[in-house]
């Protein structure tokens, strides 16, 4: 089902749909790609911020990556 819908662009807005009409995309073909591309783009952000959350829950992870930190701090080569 489609529906139609009326929205008002400002200047970067007018001038981004512009680049993609330069690409061949009608209007409505860029409006409706940018949607779906930036309802993605912050699904995937939302998945990145769980998956970060969850790794800095892990006790044990985080004692694993301070090993690792502390490794490191020892082989760095004198100043």
């Amino acid at each position: 089902m489609t529906r139609a819908i009326s929205v008002r662009l400002d200047d970067d807005a007018l001038r981004a749909l512009g680049q993609l009409e330069a690409q061949g995309l009608t209007q409505s073909e860029a409006i409706r790609s940018s949607l779906v591309h930036e309802a993605a783009r912050l699904r995937d952000r939302q998945a990145l911020v769980a998956e970060v959350s969850a790794l800095e829950a892990d006790e044990g992870d985080r004692a694993e990556m301070a090993a690792v930190a502390s490794l490191m701090e020892q082989l760095r080569a004198p100043e």
